[in-house]
């Protein structure tokens, strides 16, 4: 199931790591980085890569698959979630978070705390389909919120990112990928 959900949000996962615009001495954080679709690409352009995900077998997965990076002291993975991010403040220049906006409890705190852990001037890129598709796929709603573009890009706004705007490769894609600036 992991693969096939990797492989369907490859192309939104790469066009998100593309709105990071990764430069190699970067620190960037993935928020949620579930089967790893956008670590490879992260551990190989950027000098350091902070994950955090809520299942202790996704931290653990991604410590052994990444073991040489995390042994370099370039990579570092801990279980936690968005609204606790266990890294310290300012640690990041760039934060990724991919399909995982759903499952937050609070926007704002969410975007409170990513913009605690980023560096002034820091960039956050939140890839995620529409409210509108999401909805017709029947999520259960007592662990699953569906956004529109305009929710995330408000509480971005809202938490203080600025120059917060929608981007997407073409008119006709259903996904949406919000890019801010602390």
């Amino acid at each position: 199931m992991g693969w096939l959900m990797n492989r369907h949000n490859a192309r939104m996962n790469a066009f998100a790591v593309d709105q990071l615009k990764l430069s190699p001495p970067d620190r960037v954080l993935e928020i949620g980085f579930g089967g790893g679709v956008a670590l490879r690409s992260l551990v190989g352009r950027a000098s350091f890569v902070g994950g955090v995900d809520l299942s202790r077998e996704m931290v653990e997965w991604a410590k052994a698959k990444y073991s040489t990076a995390v042994t370099a002291g370039r990579a570092d993975f801990r279980e936690g979630s968005v609204e606790a991010i266990p890294f310290d403040a300012a640690s990041f220049g760039k934060a990724l978070s991919v399909n995982t906006v759903y499952f937050w409890r609070s926007l704002d705190a969410a975007f409170t705390e990513i913009q605690r852990v980023l560096a002034p001037g820091g960039r956050v890129v939140i890839g995620f389909l529409p409210k509108e598709w999401m909805d017709r796929l029947g999520h259960p709603p007592d662990i699953f919120t569906a956004r529109t573009p305009d929710q995330i890009v408000g509480a971005l706004t809202a938490s203080g990112f600025m120059q917060v705007h929608i981007e997407r490769p073409d008119p006709t894609t259903r996904w949406n990928v919000a890019v801010g600036t602390r």
